[in-house]
């Protein structure tokens, strides 16, 4: 089975979770979307598996709890993957995130 559409979502201050971004090329569709708080990951997650995505990437602003959350909640419906940023780049994404 090929990949032909899957969704990443993000965290940025003033995004709405019903706006996505749509890229389309001939074989794949990607839709991102951008959530204010994490506890809108969710509602988001299963909405992207409801509209045909067969794969959900997270932003690393989510960390594995809500990671967690978004494989629970999709119920292995699709894979559930997730941004990790190795020891050296900890305290550059704490200062942005704090």
């Amino acid at each position: 089975m090929a990949l032909t559409a899957w969704g990443f979502i993000y965290t940025a201050s003033g995004s709405g979770p019903d706006r996505e971004t749509v890229v389309e090329t001939p074989s794949c569709r990607s839709v991102f979307v951008g959530v204010d708080h994490p506890e809108q990951v969710v509602a988001v997650a299963c909405r992207l598996v409801a509209g045909g995505v067969q794969l959900i990437e997270l932003c690393g602003g989510f960390g594995p709890i809500w990671t967690a959350r978004v494989i629970e909640a999709v119920q292995g419906a699709v894979p559930v993957g997730a941004v990790a940023y190795g020891t050296e780049a900890i305290d550059q994404v704490h200062a942005i995130f704090a």
